[in-house]
């Protein structure tokens, strides 16, 4: 029997809530195929009990992980990534170029962090991340294929949400791996018009034309799904690039608006809560106070990328 935080997609996919922030937030995602498994983002260190629980539950041995694949290095997608390979002795590591020195040494991007969230939050929420053998490295290229069994992924390389991002491309279930490049579709941003997705631009590599690019790349597949981070399966998603791609526009409209602002950041916090507010009830939620709710650390998170975005590119 599988772990309550653990859902079977079908054809060999699982997602597994990593317990980080809520629940149903933050996922990792398990591939099988013909005997050989891959983790795809593994959460922070807190996350990798769960992940060893999700093997055991499948019965799948600890040496059958042929892969650990994070979509990028932001600690709440591969903080957990050097813990956990110490778990898996015939792993390794596939990362984007850009992030393979983190993944080395993660103490840099865990000082970044901490500048952000707060030791206190830092300690409790993610824990000190580990660095992996460089040996046990593979970086990753736009177009390369890496084997699963039987099963090819492919990686893209999609710049604007981070430098370091890859997604990876299941051709069999035609579904995208995507972290963060296609931004967010929590469970509860559901209704009878369905799924609703809002970009992240959390600090500091935002970029808007770019992620616009990756998004765009993204459906040119015509995928039957999307594999979100934060968080799970998001089915029917062509139709949902406009939504993406009118809203990165929209932010970027806001940022260079507020660009030169006196207490710029809390005016980008308005302006971002405006513009879920009036999104929302475009989509038509009856409970946008709630929902809004639900969004206030990403106001804060989307409203620091901004100032970030705005700083360089002053």
């Amino acid at each position: 029997m599988l772990p309550d935080f653990v859902d079977a997609l079908g054809d060999g996919l699982y997602t597994i809530d990593t317990g980080f922030g809520r629940p149903r937030f933050d996922a990792a995602y398990l591939i099988v195929d013909d005997g050989h498994a891959a983790f795809v983002d593994t959460g922070t260190n807190h996350a990798v009990p769960r992940l060893l629980q999700t093997l055991a539950a499948l019965a799948i041995p600890v040496h059958a992980v042929d892969w650990v694949i994070p979509t990028h290095v932001h600690l709440d997608h591969a903080g957990g990534a050097g813990l956990l390979m110490r778990s898996l002795p015939r792993a390794r590591l596939a990362v984007h170029p850009r992030g393979e020195r983190h993944m080395v040494d993660p103490s840099a991007l865990y000082a970044g962090a901490s500048v952000v969230y707060g030791e206190e939050q830092m300690a409790r929420d993610y824990g000190v991340p580990v660095g992996v053998d460089p040996a046990r490295i593979a970086t990753t290229a736009d177009g390369m294929t890496l084997p699963l069994g039987r099963r090819p992924l492919e990686f893209i390389d999609t710049p604007g949400h981070a430098r370091h991002h890859h997604c990876i491309w299941d051709e069999r279930t035609r579904t995208w791996f995507t972290g963060d490049t296609f931004g967010l579709g929590y469970p509860e941003l559901v209704n009878g018009n369905g799924q609703w997705v809002t970009p992240t631009s959390a600090p500091v590599q935002f970029d808007p034309e770019p992620l616009k690019a990756s998004v765009s790349r993204l459906l040119a597949r015509a995928p039957a799904a999307l594999c979100v981070t934060h968080f799970g399966r998001v089915p029917d998603a062509p139709h949902l690039g406009p939504l993406l791609h009118s809203q990165i526009d929209e932010m970027a409209a806001i940022g260079h608006r507020l660009r030169h602002a006196d207490d710029r950041h809390r005016r980008l916090c308005d302006a971002m809560r405006a513009m879920y507010e009036h999104r929302l009830a475009e989509h038509g939620f009856s409970d946008v106070e709630q929902m809004l709710a639900l969004l206030a650390d990403d106001v804060e998170i989307n409203a620091q990328g901004l100032g970030s975005w705005l700083d360089r590119t002053a």
